[in-house]
């Protein structure tokens, strides 16, 4: 018997819209208020979803009998033998959670986002929902055809949310984006059709059907699925993205409006460790093992090197996107370390990095919305005029380096120690990555958060509300009074014209700067202004999961757990037997 919970998951924020497409001349508020609705629904039948399946899998042993749950199958090609076949198991229900729990919080926190001339929110929140549920579709799919579809499918929204929502570069980033997309798109297609002929050459009729593959992995030819593997890997790689595959996440999640790159950072890049886990690993187990070293080694380069290239950044966005350039090598790295351990922590991580890069994401585009300015040098002292929003900062900082307590400890732990029991050398490089998260990091903290109040974004700030709709940025150049504080803004400047420890400009300034600076602060405060309802509204869940997640994961590992066990046994790998040292004196 079919389970309708998938298709209503893909398809519902379809209908959403389509709703939101038919009310051209509705009021924004009611535009946003219906988007709300959908995405709110979906969250309900997630967790309906996620209550069925807890209750079909009681036991780790039911969950290893079979594959997938609330499995849906249709006909869908018949003459390729084509079904539109949809199942979850622990890790993708995991994944199709994480995205019903980001969508309202995204659309939430893109309430008041102001779009480039000529576009509505109406069409930004329609492109969200198709997004949403073209993800699911991709963490749903039980058929590689169906999978490589879903996969193609979910770029075109991302791709206008980029080009058409984006900032000052967005042509060139989301133009930048689909190219890449394109080159692993085309690789992938090849390897799916290169997969159907292989298994016609055992089954004597080819098949999509990921169940009947992964039967038969084993029996085709080593040299085969190394040619496989490597379209998919290559597309996997590009969606991860693992370096040097990685150039257009930078210019992509710098360009794109705040809720769209939540998700590109949050949820969209996890396609291509999830496509490792369910495509490569139960299917090509051969190739897997062959070339585990090269995505060993490029994870671990990813890790170092994004770690290094974020301590450089100056710009705010970009430098979140090369955090997450860094946490994506020890997901990578988990996967192919080949353990249950690391396999349950780098599925567990991708949950938690989606939550954590999310919540850094999500701030940072309030703290670029008040300031105008995306440059980490406009920025200084922002704590003493907006404590609440510095907070929150702090919290994502911890989380993102991976602080006990937070979310992102356990995932970063498992992986570890899973990769050090077969590859110690491999864990002790990675080790430094955590040494290096909390170098840029922190030092990203100290210099926007602490210290005096300084920088054009933060002397002259506008406020969310004062933002311009065209696209456009500016700033304004303060003094630094007597006391550390600062003198009242004079006179605009363009976006980058950082005024650190600057002096004010204009003729006549120490008229306008009152003694001891007190009062100054004051007034860049109420200028600048802290986050408000709607906005810890918005980021209180994702501060919730952090800690919770943090403290108690074990819900979400009881989930993974058996699927990464049957991952380890479909990729022919058992966990390897700790070493037992002999007694002193050379006893047996």
């Amino acid at each position: 018997m079919n389970s309708w919970y998938l298709v209503v998951l893909i398809f519902l924020p379809v209908v959403g819209a389509l709703v939101l497409a038919a009310m051209s001349g509705a009021p924004e508020k009611t535009v946003k208020l219906i988007a709300l609705v959908f995405s709110l629904a979906e969250l309900a039948v997630v967790v309906a979803l996620w209550m069925s399946y807890r209750a079909a899998t009681t036991d780790a042993a039911s969950q290893l009998d079979v594959p997938f749950r609330e499995t849906f199958s249709v006909t869908w090609i018949p003459y390729f033998g084509i079904n539109f076949s949809l199942g979850v198991d622990g890790i993708s229900l995991t994944m199709i959670a994480l995205i019903a729990v980001l969508m309202p919080i995204v659309l939430g926190a893109s309430w008041e986002e102001k779009l480039p001339a000529g576009r509505t929110i109406g069409g930004y929140f329609a492109l969200l929902l198709v997004l949403q549920g073209a993800m699911v579709g991709v963490f749903a799919a039980t058929n590689v055809f169906v999978f490589y579809v879903m996969f193609e499918v979910m770029l075109i929204p991302m791709y206008f949310l980029v080009g058409a929502f984006g900032g000052v570069r967005r042509a060139y980033a989301a133009t930048k984006f689909f190219l890449y997309s394109l080159l692993g798109g085309l690789l992938m297609l090849a390897s799916v059709i290169g997969l159907y002929v292989a298994s016609g050459q055992v089954l004597g009729q080819g098949t999509f059907d990921w169940v009947t593959l992964q039967s038969i992995a084993a029996q085709i030819p080593e040299s085969t699925q190394m040619w496989i593997f490597a379209g998919f890997a290559i597309a996997f790689a590009i969606k991860a993205p693992l370096v040097p595959l990685h150039t257009w996440l930078p210019d992509a999640g710098t360009e794109a409006p705040v809720g769209a790159g939540t998700l590109l950072v949050g949820v969209l890049d996890k396609v291509g460790t999830f496509g490792f886990l369910r495509i490569c690993l139960p299917l090509l187990p051969a190739a897997s093992s062959k070339l585990a070293w090269l995505i060993i080694l490029l994870a671990v380069i990813g890790i170092l090197y994004g770690a290094i290239v974020a301590a450089g950044q100056t710009d705010l966005k970009r430098f979140v996107t090369f955090t997450s350039i860094a946490h994506f090598g020890f997901i990578a790295l988990g996967v192919f370390a080949f353990t249950t351990q690391s396999i349950a922590g780098a599925a567990l991580y991708m949950v938690n990095h989606g939550i954590a890069t999310g919540l850094l994401f999500l701030i940072v585009g309030m703290l670029t919305a008040r300031g105008g300015s995306k440059l980490v040098g406009d920025y200084g002292g922002v704590w003493k005029v907006a404590p609440i929003l510095g907070g929150f900062f702090l919290v994502a900082a911890l989380a993102t380096i991976a602080m006990p307590g937070t979310n992102s400890f356990i995932s970063e732990f498992l992986v570890l120690i899973g990769t050090f029991s077969r590859h110690p050398a491999w864990a002790v490089l990675a080790t430094i990555g955590i040494v290096l998260a909390a170098v840029y990091m922190l030092w990203i903290f100290q210099r926007t958060m602490t210290g005096p109040v300084r920088g054009a974004a933060v002397v002259g700030g506008r406020g969310p509300e004062d933002r311009l709709a065209d696209g456009t940025e500016g700033g304004a150049v303060g003094g630094t009074g007597e006391h550390g504080d600062v003198a009242p803004a004079l006179t605009p400047l363009p976006v980058g014209a950082a005024a650190v420890g600057g002096q004010p400009h204009a003729a006549g300034a120490a008229a306008h700067a009152e003694p001891g600076g007190h009062g100054a602060r004051t007034k860049v405060k109420a200028l600048f202004g802290d986050l408000n309802a709607r906005e810890i509204t918005v980021l209180t869940p994702l501060v919730l999961l952090v800690i919770l997640l943090g403290v108690y994961p074990q819900p979400v590992l009881d989930v993974i757990n058996p699927t990464a066990e049957r991952t380890m046994v479909d990729a022919g790998y058992t966990d390897p037997v700790p070493a037992i040292d002999a007694p002193l004196g050379g006893g047996q």
